[in-house]
């Protein structure tokens, strides 16, 4: 079972600060919702096309173009929210967020800001240790996705990329409940797993499809207790936000370096500027980007291009009933039917694919188990390997569950199995076909195995002796066997025999 645990863990000292800080984070990830169009206009959402070849006229900030709801995209969001088990407002309305950049052709963006389209959720965070922290969600708001600026291309010139401009996020932001790089991390791979399993974002970190935000503070020990009492935020300390981290790695060294940057400071008599920062992975630093910018800052005021969201129940109900199995059901469902262990579960459940191709396995062999262990050690180490991933395995569950049917009826031994799995695997060949053609049956005729063991014995009187006084050195003429029937012969019977000839 797992300790849900709320109170602050005490964190570490971390070297060269003169006392003991706790760490505060809280997170904005922004969720790429899967779409084929934009959020306002019909325009496409594919990745890799060619640069301002997914641009309609409202994208590119035309005169006179209105923008229109994609209702999938609210869809979208709602299934989001109901899978963080949050509060779904039937009540929205949009923004417009204004500031200037040469990739933003509206000169504003619309968002949501004083009425988002989520509220409170939450996300039950695992920690390896056997412990697991709840983060608490404030609110999910959709809005359009900024254009790209690329620098690279000219020395002496930057281009504009709209391809992005109009793309549906959603931001999930986090309430300050993250105490540590690695529980960062960890959150951001648990939203990511079920965000994936709802299907309405792929979480994509390469492609930019997902990435974070990460607001940072350093406090005194105890400030986190009183926040949690108070929700009075002036217990924590100056945040800086570190923008757009794609990459878990990255997102824990940033939070280090960031921490450590901000003790040194406090500790040397400073203060913390409040401000975004942005992390240089090559340096493993922060630096400065701007000055940390306010609400009023942006100039928000309610679209006037589009009306409130009003949504019914009923609808919200329907979406609800629809929802597919989440990463804690299944993983709760695998433990108690096939009776795999927190690890195991942990494992097959991490993504949709690996959970559909282990079921397909189970439901062909009928051992929950046994399907676990081929699985997560053959299977996946085989495409560990290989670089390649559930989508691209070469052997299919029915196949993979035919091995595990011939361990079972004792046609062929575990270590058998092994090689059938290797040549059904790089060869393509059925696992029947391969233990009749290659004639690797086990060896279950006891007068054969018994007459292998006699041999062996006959062969090292002086080796017997050593095994009378010693029992442990049975397994010795157990491997001698084995190698005498080419690992063919059943390791049961064999051990059962040999232990049988030594005492007589």
């Amino acid at each position: 079972m797992l300790d849900l645990t709320y109170e602050t863990p005490k964190v570490k000292t971390i070297a060269g600060a003169k006392q003991d800080w706790e760490l505060v984070i809280g997170m904005e990830v922004h969720a790429q919702v899967s779409s084929n169009s934009k959020l306002f206009s019909g325009a496409s959402t594919t990745f890799g096309a060619e640069p301002n070849s997914n641009v309609a006229f409202v994208d590119a900030g035309m005169p006179g173009m209105l923008p229109v709801i994609n209702e999938f995209c609210v869809e979208q969001a709602v299934r989001t929210g109901l899978g963080l088990k949050a509060d779904i407002n039937l009540f929205s309305a949009f923004d417009r967020k204004n500031y200037f950049y040469p990739d933003l052709p509206q000169g504003y963006q619309i968002s949501q800001l004083y009425h988002p389209i989520v509220g409170e959720g939450e996300v039950l965070v695992e920690m390896g240790d056997g412990t697991a922290r709840l983060v608490r969600i404030e609110r999910i708001h959709l809005e359009q996705d900024a254009g790209k600026s690329i620098h690279d291309m000219d020395p002496h010139m930057s281009f504009v990329d709209l391809n992005r401009t109009g793309v549906a996020l959603m931001e999930i932001v986090s309430r300050p409940d993250i105490r540590g790089p690695e529980e960062a991390a960890a959150y951001v791979v648990k939203l990511r797993q079920i965000l994936r399993y709802l299907g309405t974002c792929d979480g994509n970190m390469q492609n930019g499809n997902l990435r974070a935000d990460v607001n940072v503070s350093i406090c005194q020990p105890g400030a986190y207790e009183r926040y949690r009492e108070t929700g009075d935020f002036g217990h924590l300390g100056t945040r800086c936000e570190i923008k757009n981290m794609n990459s878990m790695r990255f997102i824990q060294a940033a939070i280090d370096y960031e921490a450590r940057r901000q003790i040194k400071i406090v500790e040397g008599g400073g203060s913390v500027d409040q401000e975004t920062r942005l992390y240089d992975p090559d340096k493993n630093e922060t630096r400065s980007m701007r000055s940390k910018e306010e609400a009023h800052d942006y100039r928000y005021f309610p679209c006037p291009d589009l009306l409130p969201l009003e949504i019914e129940q009923d609808w919200v109900d329907g979406i609800a009933a629809n929802l597919p199995e989440l990463p804690d059901q299944k993983k709760a469902r695998f433990i108690s039917d096939f009776g795999l262990s927190d690890y195991d579960a942990s494992v097959l459940t991490a993504e949709t694919r690996d959970a559909e191709f282990f079921e397909a396995v189970v439901a062909y062999a009928g051992d929950g188990k046994l399907a676990a262990n081929w699985v997560i050690n053959e299977l996946f180490g085989r495409l560990k390997k290989d670089d390649a991933t559930i989508k691209d395995s070469p052997i299919a569950p029915a196949r993979l569950a035919q091995i595990i049917k011939l361990i079972k009826s004792d046609t062929i031994s575990g270590k058998i199995a092994k090689d059938v799995f290797e040549i059904a695997y790089s060869q393509d060949r059925d696992p029947d076909e391969i233990v009749e053609t290659e004639g690797m049956k086990q060896v279950t005729d006891t007068g054969a195995i018994e007459a292998a063991v006699d041999e062996i014995i006959a062969a090292n009187p002086a080796q017997v002796e050593k095994a009378k006084e010693n029992p442990k050195l049975a397994g010795w003429f157990v491997g001698q066997v084995m190698k005498a029937t080419g690992g063919k012969a059943n390791p049961k019977a064999v051990n059962q025999i040999v232990a049988a000839k030594l005492k007589g």
